[in-house]
């Protein structure tokens, strides 16, 4: 591995870098000491840094969103508690969609065929009426079809087709969801 030049390698844009010290000094503080039922309050704080947020979304303010203009979220959708939102990529999650709490949404990784292991942003696209189970795990580059269902503390790496439960690590199909 070439560490120096992947240290050295330019990841961000300046906006990106400006938007980022914002949001680190701000909007996080902002968003972290709101009390627990400020769900509007806190889609405010997201809105103003550039995510589209649907009505009615809860999202718990002990949640780490990571770059919330890369956050695309759905009419009557949730985050829960302690939920990692790693948005290097886009995340769009759609309408009515429950990230139950401890979950991790990673949508960045490092292109391990490159020896200075460049930085990826690639996208994860949760589709409408999904539930991820509390603990899980979705990899970078995913999509999750609408209604389906990953079971707790799962690992999810690849696309799950729709009306489908998942569950595992790595996940797998377990059952068709009625």
């Amino acid at each position: 591995m070439d560490i120096i030049s992947n240290r050295e390698a330019r990841k961000y844009s300046n906006k990106e870098m400006v938007l980022r010290i914002l949001w680190s000094y701000i909007g996080t503080i902002l968003f972290r000491m709101s009390f627990r039922t400020m769900f509007k309050w806190r889609n405010l704080i997201l809105s103003l840094f550039g995510a589209k947020i649907g009505k009615n979304v809860h999202i718990y303010n002990t949640a780490s969103i990571y770059f919330p203009w890369n956050l695309d979220i759905g009419d009557y959708s949730a985050i829960g508690e302690s939920t990692q939102i790693y948005n290097l990529g886009k995340v769009t999650i759609g309408q009515h969609v429950t990230i139950s709490q401890n979950s991790h949404l990673c949508a960045g990784s490092h292109d391990y065929h490159t020896s200075a292991m460049t930085l990826t942003k690639l996208p994860i696209k949760i589709e409408d009426n999904v539930w991820v189970c509390t603990d899980s795990f979705i990899g970078p580059n995913t999509n999750i079809k609408k209604n389906s269902i990953i079971g707790a503390r799962s690992a999810v790496f690849k696309n799950v087709p729709p009306n489908q439960i998942w569950g595992g690590n790595p996940a797998k199909y377990l059952k068709d969801r009625k």
